[in-house]
């Protein structure tokens, strides 16, 4: 009886490890545990019903029917297989214990299948109750051993599963062994076919090698498989740990993912896993030869839950998994690397303000239009340059938003004006271009020209802005025959559009090109004036109206240029303005005067102008000081003389600067008075020490009612303010008796002293006469013109 007991209890834990199984297998796999399980229990069943007869000995001749010995068995082997296979059906309580029941139920089969073949001189009695005991309480047994099995699934479930499986099969069979009464008949005889006990000893000791050798090979495979899960899970944990994705596969078979993977498509692990890797990725050469890849990454698409793809990079590498071979596929997601090769390739054709083609894209359109053969066929291209009027006024004034504002209109509304093929690119700045291929006559051209203007004239209409622009046009082939020529000859059209008025459009002309030469030979010849010596000042007197006495000079440049000769002032001030020539112009100037004014024994003062592009140099106002302490003039003889446009490009930063100027004791004066705009705004807010009067309000005073009206109210703001008021360009002497009568202070003018060398006004200075160059009628000419000096 112990030995059955053994023998069963060995019987259950290889079943229950072979029932595991067959839930983690699928297919034939799961088909072959199966089978394995229910043999393993049918033969245990068996086993221990005959093993346990074997030690029953009712002291009579016995003996066993070797059918109904055999169709036991087949009922044990049937019946526990069909009970398995129903439990393992579902992941649900009400099947496990249907299976359960079944098992309980092929126990039951076998033993009273087992007793029927038990032959014996006797008459066997049975005892219904015990027999329905032993009955119920086989099913219970088996469907808790079947439960717990399934439902836990672990090493103390195992051990508990066994031993109630081997419980319910010998509670079964000891109670219904209990339940059997022998009555003795000699009558009876055994028949001469039936199994002798001995025998049968043997037939049970085959069986149960049997199953130890089916437990051997459970306790074998369990152990191997529970190696190669914990190897398993190692490497899934390790792959887990790593961010990009990882594919375990052997050849195309996928055999294990991280979670990577299942992040990146979507899908649950066991559909994936159930994919070929081509049909994964959506390619199949690719990983054909995949044990070539080497070092070298491979891109793919990889596909995902809804059908999409995501740009993948793969790299292969082999492995030993599970003690194969195997191949391990890195998976690294390079969508951003792809939006980052898409945003700088963008960025490399495209503006990022206005989204429009930027310089480079316009420069490769153009030279792709150039080479076009259309324009072979009488057809023409014209090239459109539009620079924004007062553009830097609005970025002074409102900020870099409404710049960056202004310029997205300005893109807006152009580009809704072209049509296929056309081009409008920003080339920087407020600099646009528009290229118009296939036009069949010149005026095409200056139509989309004024379409252009008027749509801009349109937006202020409807925006309250102030949004104009100058375009200069160049036509191909009539004007130039390559890219960088025509954009050249449109650059000099746009500039004589500025010149012209602005808001307004200029077809290239060959006078412009000779034009735009000599400007450019100017700037450079500019730039190195100062170095070669050619500038030299010349002063004009400031002085008392009343009393006639010299109060101070202004000092006036003038340029001798070798081959061009004396230059006027009105020429090259503006152009070494816009080249920046005049900040390094300025500083001689001011370096020069405050020189020659600190060598006067008289302590008369020196006027300077101040351009807007000098005042806005953050340098100014050190460089102002470190002139007066080279110089040793002192601060409060000096005047900086400043217009009215110099201050409204920048009001805060102008205002700044003239408050530190005005910090090292120089004096400032506005000049020009009466020219520009928001005058009386502009006296209230700077710190101004003189008014200087336009002289365009002086010439005729005394003979023009309006002129003498508005230079009394200049006259009157300026006393009520506490200001003295200059009055520039006094020319004759009733022009003088005007001031006089008004009670202007002081005057400046041809009638009052007309400009010159310093050397001629030694006696004013109080230095020793030198005797002065005399002026040339250029220079004579250039003394009746407004001072143009900025510095």
């Amino acid at each position: 009886m112990a030995l059955a007991a053994l023998i069963c209890a060995i019987a259950s834990f290889a079943a229950v490890n072979l029932l595991q199984h067959v839930t983690r297998s699928t297919g034939a796999m799961g088909t072959l545990w199966l089978a394995v399980s229910a043999i393993s229990t049918g033969f245990g069943i068996w086993a221990t019903h005959f093993i346990a007869m074997l030690a029953f000995s009712p002291d009579m001749p016995t003996g066993y029917n070797s059918e109904l010995t055999a169709l036991s068995l087949a009922a044990a082997v049937i019946l526990t297989g069909l009970g398995m296979w129903v439990a393992t059906l579902h992941d649900d309580i009400e099947y496990y214990m249907v299976g359960g029941a079944l098992i309980g139920g092929g126990i039951a089969a076998m033993h009273f299948t087992g007793m029927a073949a038990f032959e014996v001189q006797g008459r066997l009695e049975w005892n219904t109750l015990m027999a329905a005991v032993s009955v119920l309480s086989g099913v219970v047994l088996a469907g808790g051993a079947i439960y717990v099995a399934l439902r836990r699934r672990s090493a103390p479930a195992t051990l508990c599963s066994a031993g109630l499986l081997t419980l319910a099969i010998c509670a079964h069979h000891f109670i219904a062994m209990g339940s059997v009464a022998i009555t003795p008949d000699s009558s009876i005889e055994i028949p001469t076919a039936s199994i002798e006990p001995t025998a049968l000893a043997f037939a049970v000791a085959a069986v149960s090698l049997a199953i130890l050798v089916l437990s051997g090979a459970a306790v074998w495979v369990d152990l191997r498989l529970r190696q190669t899960r914990l190897e398993a899970d190692r490497m899934h944990g390790l792959a887990n740990a790593a961010v990009e994705g990882l594919i375990v596969c052997d050849g195309h078979r996928i055999v294990s993912i991280n979670d990577s993977v299942v992040k990146l498509t979507g899908m649950d692990g066991q559909t994936i896993e159930a994919m070929a890797l081509p049909r994964l990725f959506q390619a199949t050469d690719a990983f054909d030869a995949m044990s070539d890849w080497g070092d070298r990454m491979q891109e793919a698409e990889l596909k995902t839950a809804d059908g999409s793809g995501i740009p993948v990079e793969l790299i292969a590498r082999e492995i030993d998994y599970c003690g194969k071979p195997h191949t391990v596929v890195a998976v690294r997601d390079i969508r951003e690397r792809k939006k980052a090769e898409a945003d700088i390739l963008h960025l490399a054709h495209f503006d990022p303000l206005t989204g429009l083609p930027n310089r480079r894209s316009f420069s490769a359109k153009l030279d792709m239009e150039i080479a076009s053969p259309v324009h072979c066929n009488r057809k023409q291209m014209a090239l459109l340059l539009i620079d924004l009027d007062r553009f830097k006024e609005v970025n002074d004034l409102f900020g870099h938003g409404a710049g960056d504002a202004m310029l997205q209109t300005v893109a807006h509304s152009i580009s809704g004006l072209l049509r296929q093929g056309q081009m409008v690119a920003r080339l920087g700045g407020d600099e646009f271009a528009v290229i118009l291929p296939n036009l069949t006559d010149s005026a095409a051209a200056g139509r989309v020209a004024e379409s252009i203007l008027r749509s801009l004239r349109e937006e202020n209409r409807t925006s309250a802005g102030e949004i104009s622009a100058s375009i200069g046009i160049a036509l191909f082939p009539r004007d130039a025959q390559d890219s960088a020529t025509l954009t050249s000859h449109a650059d000099t059209a746009l500039y004589r559009a500025k010149a012209d008025g602005k808001d307004t459009c200029r077809f290239f002309e060959t006078a412009m090109g000779a034009e735009a030469r000599d400007r450019r030979l100017m700037e450079v010849e500019l730039r190195h004036a100062v170095a070669r010596n050619e500038f030299r000042l010349v002063y004009q007197p400031q002085k008392e109206i009343s009393g006639g006495k010299v109060l101070g000079f202004e000092a006036l440049i003038r340029w001798e240029q070798p081959q061009r000769g004396n230059v006027s002032p009105a020429t090259f001030i503006p152009i070494a303005e816009e080249s920046g020539a005049i900040i390094q112009i300025g500083e001689w100037v001011l370096a020069t005067a405050c020189a020659e004014a600190a060598s006067w024994p008289n302590p008369l003062t020196i006027a300077v102008n101040v351009s807007a592009v000098q005042l806005h140099n953050p340098n100014f106002t050190g460089m102002v000081h470190e002139t007066l302490l080279r110089s040793g003039l002192a601060p409060g003889r000096l005047e900086l003389e400043i217009t009215e446009t110099a201050l409204v490009k920048d009001m805060q930063r102008a205002l700044a600067t003239l408050r530190q100027i005005k910090a090292l004791g120089v004096r400032v004066a506005m000049d020009d008075f009466g020219t520009g705009y928001s005058s009386l705004s502009n006296l209230r807010a700077f710190p101004f020490d003189k008014i200087k009067i336009d002289g365009s309000f002086i010439k005729s005073v005394d003979r023009n009612g309006q002129i003498a009206a508005i230079v009394r109210a200049v006259l009157g703001l300026g006393r009520g303010l506490g200001l003295p008021v200059l009055a520039e360009g006094v020319e004759t002497l009733d022009e003088l008796k005007f001031l006089d009568a008004e009670a202007c202070q002081i005057g400046q003018g041809y009638f009052l002293g007309r400009p010159g060398p310093i050397g001629g006004f030694a006696k004013i200075t109080g230095k020793k006469a030198i005797k002065g160059k005399p002026l040339t009628p250029l220079e004579e000419d250039d003394a009746l013109q407004p001072d143009l000096l900025t510095a």
